[in-house]
C-alpha cells in the first residue's frame, strides 16, 4: 500500500458476514507491537504482544447486558472489517517534545446482531498499535437501533504473567510493588508493570467522554483485572474511552510517550489557543507566615508585588494566587468576583501585566457552585486573568468528569490555563484538544505531609503517576533548614535535598510549574537559580535517560532556546550513576553541574551543595553522585 504523510488510507476489506471464525491484527508501524483480535463462535476476544513478549493473553471484549447476554456474542456477525494506515506528526504548542510522530496501523471490526435481542443491533471496536502501545475503543454506529439500559464493560485484562505491579493511589504514596496475584480489590489507574528487565507496560485510558473514569477489579491469586464500573446506558452515538497500553523496554518508555494525546481529538477548529503559554510560577500559599529580615509573606499585596518582581526578574511567567483570597474558602457567602480582597487582586494583576508576569486565580467548588461559574470566569478573564486553580470539587467520579470537561472548555473560552486540585479525575490526554488543560494534582503534593512524601515517592509517582499526563507536584522547596519552619500551613522540615528539589522541578512534567518558596531563598544559591529559569518552555525535546522505579530517574529535557537541562534523583540510597552524553548533538558544549555536597542527606544535612564547570562533547560520560533522597542538576549550553 502506498503510504502518504498526513493522510489516512483506507482499505476496505469487504464483508464477511456469516464467517465463523477468524483473527485479525493491528501492528505497529515498527513491526513490534501487535493488538490481535479474534472474534471465534460469537465471543470477541483479543491479545497484545510487544517487543517478542506476549504480555497481555487471551482476554474478553465488548459489554455484558442486564440480560446475561454479550454485545457482541451469540446471535452475532461480523459484518464489516475495514483497516486504516496513518503517517503523521503532531506539533503540540507545548508537551514533551516540538515534534511527536502520530504514526499507527488501525483495523475496526463493526458487528450486527441477527437475532431479536435487547439492546443495539450494531457494535464497533477500533484497534490501534503505535511504535510505543496499542489501544482499542468501542462505539455504537450512528444508525444502530435498540438502546441498553444496563451495560457492564467486559473487558478484561488477563496478563500473561506474574508481573511487578505500581498503581495511583490518591494523596498517598503509590500502592506497589505487588504481584499481580497480590492484588485483592480495587486498583486505580495509571498501572505500571515491569514484565522483566526488558519488558515494561503501563494501563491507562485516553480520551474520556462520558461516563466513569477506568478503575480495575483483581481477586487474590490472580492475574486477570476487569473494569470497575457501574452499569451504563448504550445508545447509537455512544463512544468508549480508548483502553492504552503502553509498551517499552524501558520504564521510561511510558513516561516519555505522548499516546495518550494523540488518541485525543484535536482542538475545536473555532478555538485559537496561540496565547496558552508554559512556564515557571512562584506561589503565595506556602510562602505564608516566612520570614525573611524584618519582613514576614503573607497572602497579601506586598508579598505579591514582591513575589511578582522577583518572577519577572527570574524570566518566571506567573504568580499563582491560592485559597481564601475572595473570602473564607468554603463559605457559601464568600464571592469569588466580589468578595475579600478581589480590589487588590484586580491591582496585582494589572501590576503582573506591567512587568510580563500573569497572575492564577484559586477558585474551588463551594464558590464555584453557589455562584455562576460562566459569570465568574468571564469576569476573570475579564480582569486579565492568566489561569485558574480549581480546588475541591465534588460529585460522584461521572459528576466530577463531566465537570472538569465544562470548566476546561469555559477556561479555553475565556483565555484561561487551568489546573485542577484535591482529587481531580486523572488526566486522558486533555492537552491535545484543550492546550489551556496544563497540569493537575494527580499526585501527593510533596509539601502536604512529610509522614507521606518520601523520597521513594517521588521516584516511584514519575513512573506512574506522570504516565497519566502533566503532573503539579508542587516541588522545588528550598528552605532547608533543621527544625519547623515560620510558614503557617504546614511548616514541617521536607525530607530531600536542595539538589533533589532543584532537580525534580525538571524532572516532573507539567505545563506550570509551581515553585512553593520565597524569592530570598532562591536567590541566595545563584547556580540553582540559574537552572530553574533555564527552564523555558516549550521544550523541544524530552527523554528519560536512565531509571528504576522507585529507585531513581534521571530526565533530560531542551528548553526553548536550544540548551539541554538534566535531572538526577533518587530514593532514600545514595547512588553513583554514570550518563553518557550521547544524546548532543556534535560540537562543543559548557556544563555547569549541581549536585548534593559532602555529608548532603535528606533528613539531616539537605543544603550542602558542590559543582563544577566544564566543557564536554558527546563523547564524554558524566559521573553524578547523589546524596541519600539527593539528586543533581545539569546545564549543558552549546
Amino acid at each position: 500500500m502506498m503510504r502518504v504523510s498526513g493522510m489516512a488510507l483506507l482499505c476496505m476489506l469487504g464483508f464477511t458476514a456469516w464467517v465463523r471464525g477468524m483473527d485479525v491484527a493491528a501492528v505497529s508501524p515498527n513491526g513490534e507491537c501487535s493488538l490481535t483480535l479474534s472474534w471465534q463462535e460469537g465471543a470477541l476476544t483479543y491479545r497484545v504482544q510487544g517487543q517478542g513478549l506476549t504480555s497481555v493473553g487471551t482476554s474478553r471484549m465488548g459489554y455484558r447486558l442486564a440480560s446475561g447476554a454479550s454485545l457482541p456474542g451469540p446471535g452475532w456477525e461480523l459484518e464489516k472489517t475495514t483497516r486504516r494506515e496513518v503517517r503523521d506528526v503532531w506539533r503540540p504548542l507545548w508537551g514533551k517534545r516540538a515534534e511527536v510522530p502520530d504514526a499507527f496501523n488501525e483495523v475496526c471490526l463493526r458487528f450486527r446482531r441477527t437475532t431479536a435481542a435487547e439492546g443495539p443491533d450494531a457494535f464497533m471496536v477500533t484497534a490501534r498499535a503505535y511504535d510505543d502501545g496499542v489501544a482499542f475503543a468501542y462505539a455504537i454506529p450512528g444508525d444502530a437501533k435498540g438502546t441498553a439500559k444496563n451495560a457492564q464493560e467486559a473487558t478484561t485484562f488477563a496478563f500473561a504473567g506474574d508481573y511487578t505491579a505500581w498503581y495511583y493511589n490518591g494523596e498517598h504514596h503509590n500502592l506497589g510493588p505487588e504481584r499481580l496475584s497480590e492484588a485483592n480489590g480495587r486498583r486505580p489507574v495509571t498501572m505500571t508493570l515491569q514484565a522483566d528487565a526488558t519488558h515494561y507496560l503501563a494501563l491507562h485510558e485516553a480520551d474520556l467522554r462520558e461516563g466513569e473514569p477506568l478503575a480495575l477489579h483483581s481477586k487474590k491469586g490472580e492475574t486477570t483485572f476487569t473494569v470497575a464500573a457501574r452499569p451504563a446506558p448504550l445508545k447509537a452515538g455512544f463512544t468508549s474511552a480508548w483502553r492504552v497500553l503502553f509498551l517499552g523496554s524501558t520504564p521510561g518508555a511510558a513516561v516519555d510517550s505522548h499516546l495518550l494525546e494523540l488518541l485525543n481529538p484535536p482542538p475545536p477548529k473555532e478555538m485559537d489557543f496561540a496565547w496558552v503559554k508554559p512556564g515557571m510560577a512562584v506561589w503565595d500559599w506556602r510562602i505564608d507566615g516566612a520570614k525573611w529580615g524584618d519582613f514576614t509573606y503573607g497572602m497579601d499585596t506586598p508579598s505579591w508585588v514582591r513575589m511578582v518582581d522577583f518572577a519577572a526578574k527570574a524570566g518566571f511567567r506567573y504568580l499563582v494566587l491560592d485559597a481564601n483570597w475572595y473570602g473564607p474558602e468554603f463559605e457559601a457567602a464568600s464571592n469569588p468576583t466580589q468578595g475579600g480582597k478581589a480590589n487588590d487582586v484586580r491591582r496585582i494583576i494589572a501590576y503582573g501585566k506591567e512587568k510580563g508576569v500573569g497572575v492564577w486565580l484559586y477558585l474551588n467548588d463551594v464558590g464555584g457552585r453557589r455562584y455562576p461559574i460562566e459569570e465568574t470566569l468571564k469576569r476573570y478573564g475579564q480582569w486579565g486573568a492568566a489561569g485558574v486553580k480549581y480546588g475541591f470539587m465534588r460529585g460522584s467520579p461521572e459528576e466530577k468528569n463531566a465537570r472538569t470537561r465544562r470548566i476546561t472548555e469555559l477556561c479555553a473560552q475565556n483565555r484561561l490555563l487551568v489546573d485542577f486540585h484535591d482529587g481531580p479525575v486523572h488526566p486522558y490526554g486533555q492537552l491535545r484538544t484543550w492546550p489551556n488543560a496544563v497540569t493537575r494534582e494527580y499526585c501527593h503534593a510533596q509539601l502536604d505531609a512529610k509522614r507521606v512524601f518520601q523520597p521513594k515517592t517521588f521516584v516511584t509517582s514519575v513512573f506512574v503517576n506522570m504516565v497519566a499526563g502533566p503532573l503539579d507536584m508542587n516541588n522545588g522547596m528550598f528552605d532547608l533548614r533543621q527544625g519547623p519552619t515560620t510558614r503557617t500551613d504546614n511548616p514541617q522540615e521536607v525530607p530531600s535535598t536542595l539538589a533533589a528539589e532543584a532537580a525534580r522541578t525538571l524532572i516532573v512534567f507539567s505545563g506550570v510549574t509551581i515553585l512553593p518558596d520565597i524569592p530570598e531563598y532562591y536567590t541566595r544559591t545563584p547556580a540553582l537559580l540559574d537552572f530553574l529559569s533555564a527552564q523555558r518552555m516549550p521544550w523541544k525535546e524530552s527523554r528519560t535517560l536512565a531509571g528504576s522505579i522507585g529507585e531513581y530517574i534521571v530526565m533530560m529535557r531542551q528548553a526553548s532556546d536550544g540548551a539541554y537541562l538534566i535531572g538526577a534523583a533518587t530514593n532514600e540510597e545514595a547512588r553513583t550513576l554514570t550518563l553518557p552524553l550521547d544524546f548532543l548533538p556534535e560540537g562543543d558544549f559548557l556544563l555547569s553541574l549541581v549536585e548534593d555536597g559532602e555529608g548532603a542527606h535528606y533528613l539531616k544535612n539537605r543544603e550542602t551543595l558542590r559543582s563544577q564547570t566544564r566543557h564536554v562533547t558527546r563523547n564524554d560520560t558524566l559521573t553524578l553522585r547523589l546524596a541519600p533522597g539527593g539528586g543533581a542538576c545539569v546545564t549543558l549550553r552549546k
